[in-house]
């Protein structure tokens, strides 16, 4: 009897958990999620042009590990994880089309790896039909290749989520520990907040859940978590006069950190804006906030099944609990909305979802049922015009940004301002990115000098400053020379004047 019990206990525990040093990589259980991987990489490459330039945050990450440019100033909440991730090409090369599919490339490995995690808890077609349905949103094909921390964090909340729930059903699984502090550190290591936020029901879990307590895994999530954020942590008392000034000061970038209800901010920018500071445009067309109200009925239906099935209810109701706090201070704390910080969210929906959505087409037997097999395939396939419509209007918009920023450059290069250079006004971090300059504020959230440092540099380098026609320019540039490119007006020192002259 003792024989049988414990055969049938190690099968349960093969089932629900295996061990991941265990599985083999030519398992045609992994073909799936592998084409969705692929798929994914390659829609990158497709749809999101390599050649469409570098956005505003993103010169700030790679300027930071580029030899193209200085360093842009590197405010209180930002971590340098994606910076690092990117040296490999932006050390030696300024090509974004490189960069683009050195990260597009990543990107579709790492999904596969974060889906690969969970086999065993979950159907291999669970794991494709989530992995697609979170491969397939505009803003997960959008930042995918581009040198932005917030997939990164999507991707590691996703993997450490799935490795805990194996590490607690199999104690004897080390590598599932070590994926859980590996993700964890991956989530710290690129936005230490985002990752405490991811994490936190996990933490909650093992500290005062009795029969999830587990000392082992406890440290192997605290000591990721620790480990990926302490170059930051160290930081903050080298840079920014101590952990709880970098924090006041990260909030007061972000426009103070407490109760702000930016639920409709983030259904606006759902239409494709990167950011909406201040959110004050139109709502989009309902089919393109139609997910947005499903999504939440499905996460739903996703914990009534999980908790009709015995035994079955952790791994869904731990990544739908991860994916609530997740999205928690993007949705109630701060008063604007990016579609990118809710990322790691929808990553941790896309399981549940799935599986949801599969529950709903086949009956018990595992036969399809034809009306709502019906139903679900049309509303997918609705779903997903939407979402490559929204993407072709985001990425065309942002090439032409881009575009007008390096008009600007070539003009500021024609007019003398050419490395070693200075600008400042708007927008001058990214056009300082793109002309190989240094970039200076006297206030707001990225202020780095005073007037009267400006003015001094400006007497021994090309130096400009970028504004509008009609605004009034600061003291030290009233007597520099004007000039309009694109609805920007250019102040340019004498210094370069001269140069470009010359």
């Amino acid at each position: 009897m003792a024989n049988n019990s414990n055969t049938t206990l190690a099968g349960v525990r093969r089932l629900v958990a295996p061990s991941v040093a265990g599985m083999s990589w030519r398992d045609r259980s992994q073909s799936p999620i592998a084409l969705v991987a692929a798929a994914f990489m390659l829609v990158q490459l497709v749809l999101v042009r390599p050649g469409m330039g570098l956005g505003w945050d993103e010169t700030v990450y790679v300027s930071q590990v580029s030899a193209h440019a200085p360093a842009a100033f590197f405010s209180a909440p930002r971590a340098r994880g994606i910076s690092l991730l990117v040296a490999p090409i932006t050390s030696w090369s300024s090509s974004t089309v490189l960069l683009r599919v050195h990260l597009a490339v990543l990107s579709g490995a790492a999904l596969f790896l974060a889906l690969r995690v969970w086999r065993g808890l979950f159907p291999a077609r669970v794991l494709a039909l989530g992995g697609a349905l979170f491969a397939s949103l505009w803003v997960t094909l959008f930042y995918g290749p581009q040198a932005m921390p917030n997939y990164w964090v999507a991707i590691g909340a996703l993997a450490c989520t799935g490795c805990f729930l194996r590490a607690q059903a199999d104690s004897s699984d080390r590598a599932a520990l070590w994926g859980v502090a590996v993700n964890a550190a991956l989530m710290a290591w690129m936005r230490p907040t985002d990752a405490v936020w991811a994490t936190l029901p996990l933490l909650v879990m093992v500290v005062l859940v009795r029969t999830w307590r587990r000392l082992s895994l406890l440290l192997a999530l605290v000591g990721g978590l620790a480990a990926g954020a302490f170059e930051w942590i160290v930081e903050a008392y080298v840079a920014y006069g101590g952990l709880a000034q970098r924090l006041s000061d990260g909030s007061r970038v972000q426009g103070g950190l407490g109760w702000h209800l930016a639920v409709v901010d983030q259904m606006r920018s759902l239409g494709g804006r990167a950011l909406c500071r201040p959110c004050t445009v139109a709502m989009p067309n309902p089919l393109v906030t139609a997910w947005w109200y499903v999504l939440p009925l499905l996460a739903a239906f996703a914990a009534a099944v999980a908790v009709r099935r015995a035994g079955r209810a952790a791994r869904t109701l731990v990544p739908l609990a991860c994916a609530a706090t997740a999205a928690i201070p993007y949705l109630f704390l701060i008063g604007y909305a990016a579609p990118r910080f809710l990322l790691p969210a929808y990553a941790l929906l896309a399981i549940p979802v799935a599986d949801a959505l599969l529950h709903l087409v086949t009956a018990k037997d595992g036969r399809w049922r034809p009306i709502t097999s019906t139903v679900v395939a049309l509303g997918l396939v609705v779903h997903l015009g939407v979402q490559f419509a929204v993407l072709h209007g985001t990425v065309d918009r942002t090439t032409a940004d881009h575009r007008a920023w390096s008009r600007i450059t070539a003009e500021l290069h024609r007019l003398g301002v050419r490395p070693p250079c200075l600008l400042t006004g708007n927008e001058a971090i990214p056009i300082a990115f793109y002309a190989g300059c240094s970039s200076a504020a006297t206030s707001g959230n990225n202020a780095n000098s005073t007037a009267a440092d400006i003015a001094r540099t400006a007497q021994r380098m090309p130096a400009a400053h970028l504004g509008t026609p009609t605004e009034r320019p600061p003291a030290y540039a009233r007597d520099w020379t004007a000039h309009t490119v694109d609805g920007v007006r250019i102040l340019v020192a004498p210094t370069a004047g001269q140069g470009g002259r010359g």
